[in-house]
Parts: structure tokens; sequence; C-alpha cells
């Protein structure tokens, strides 16, 4: 991706114009190839180039949202496009866990449920998938050919718990009479299995900022280097984030270690107690 690009032969007077040239020769390339394929539908790219903007809708009437398409990142690339670009415009596709960019994996079900709100598609292998996960595509399918007009044309949009601001985000669409409404609500952690805690104690921290080292020494990242120069002020951005049975059984540990038991008798005793399980001393 290009920022700030000059040309070596333009003048000094236009340098900083070749990205705003760019656009118009993309406009004018656009131009000639709709009029020339009039029943081709043309779909635009947010990367490669920047040609994510608002004319270009003139002649390519969807666009490719984002590369990244782990569902819990779509939360918020859908909810901020929405600003501007209506859902029938933003491409949105159920792809393949791990997910290519995020590396997570995220039940099928919870894909579909966020590019429901998009044109909807499909980018994986399905031969790769379980009977059961075709069972559920096949589902999906029929899901979004029942109420494509209402989420894409006819029903009107509203943002509702901005992903922005927390876990959680939700949104919905409204038919224009008020009959009939698809609302979405989606959590990126599972609060009953996980807990996300500040990072306040001092151990944790210290990992914190020696992973963050090891990252930048091996990546040359700025945005590491940014952090660890000013690490204090960027600490309470960090949540901890951890299974909850663990926690429970880091603390069970500690209880039965400070009572005078071995490690491992420590540890036996609180699979017991955390269990619920017959056993212990």
């Amino acid at each position: 991706y290009m920022t700030e690009p000059l040309s070596k032969g333009g003048t000094p007077e236009d340098q900083g114009k070749l990205m705003h040239r760019y656009i118009l020769g993309v406009y004018d390339l656009y131009t000639r190839l709709t009029r020339e394929f009039p029943h081709i539908l043309f779909e635009s790219c947010a990367s490669g180039g920047a040609r994510f903007d608002p004319a270009m809708l003139a002649f390519a009437p969807q666009t490719w949202t984002s590369d990244d398409t782990d569902a819990g990142e779509r939360m918020k690339i859908q909810y901020g496009t929405s600003y501007v670009y209506p859902l029938v415009s933003m491409g949105s596709h159920v792809s393949a866990v791990p997910n290519h960019q995020m590396l997570r994996n995220t039940p099928l079900a919870t894909r579909a449920n966020v590019a429901y709100f998009g044109t909807f598609g499909y980018e994986l292998d399905l031969n790769l998938l379980e009977d059961e996960e075709i069972k559920q595509v096949k589902a999906q399918i029929e899901f979004m050919k029942k109420y494509r007009r209402l989420i894409q044309i006819d029903g009107d949009f509203y943002r509702l718990v901005n992903p922005f601001e927390g876990n959680d985000t939700a949104w919905m669409v409204v038919s224009k009479d008020k009959k009939e409404a698809i609302a979405a609500f989606y959590q990126r952690l599972n609060k009953s299995l996980v807990s996300m805690t500040e990072v306040t104690e001092k151990h944790d921290a210290d990992e914190l900022r020696a992973m963050i080292e090891a990252h930048t020494s091996a990546t040359g990242s700025a945005v590491g280097k940014r952090i660890l120069a000013d690490f204090g002020k960027y600490l309470p951005d960090f949540k901890k984030i951890m299974p909850v049975d663990y926690g429970n059984m880091l603390a069970a540990i500690a209880q039965f270690t400070e009572k005078g038991l071995s490690p491992e008798e420590a540890e036996l005793d609180a699979f017991y107690a955390v269990t619920g399980q017959k056993g212990g001393n």
C-alpha cells in the first residue's frame, strides 16, 4: 500500500498529486469497461491500491470489504463500513478455519451469522467439510435466500452495540413496514468460558513486555517499538484472557500448596475440588 507516492517524472509542483491522478485513471478505466461490457458485474477491492471509495459504486456495485475474513474482526470492519456503504455493497464471505489472517478457529455458524450482513458467500473447500458442516452450509444458504431481500435491499440497517467499545456487537435489519426484523448479537469472547481482566500483576506485565520485545526483535515492528518506549501508558490497553476452569485450577492449587501439600498432591486435590469428582486427601 502506497501512502505518499511521488513521481520521478513529475515536476515539483505535481508531487503529491499522484494518488489523486491514479484514482481518476481508475475511474476512466472503469468507465470504458462498464460502457463496453454493461452486463458484467464488477467488484472493486479494499486493498492493493485504495480502490475503496463511495464514487466507485457507480462502476462496481459491490466491494471486497477486507482481506481479513475472520468473523471476529469482520464485526468491526462491517460495522464501521456500514456508516457509508449499504450492506448489499459489502463483500462478506464464510472462509476456512483456521482463518488465514488471524489463525483463529471460529464456529461455522458464527462465520455465517456475520457474513449474512453483506453480499454473503463462501471461500473455502467444501470437500474438506464434515457431513454435518455440509448440512449447516445448506441451511445457511436457504436462510440467506429467504431473507436476502430484507437484508440487502428493502430493510433498514440499525447499528445497536458498537464493537469498538467492548466485547459485544449487535445490529439489526428492519422492514419498511416494521413487521419483520432480523437482529444479530455477537460476543467476541464467551465470558462463561473465559475471563478478561486488566493486567495488574507484576509477573504478568513482565511476561507481556518480554513477549512484545521478542516480537519486535524478530519483526522490527514500529508498533512494538512505540509500545515498549512507553510501556506504562499502553499497559491498560492490554487484557489478560484466561479460561475460567484454568483460573480456578490455579487458585485451588495455590490454596492446597499453602496447606503444605506437595506440588503433585496440590494439583491432584485441586482437580478433584474444581471438577467435583471424588478423591483427594
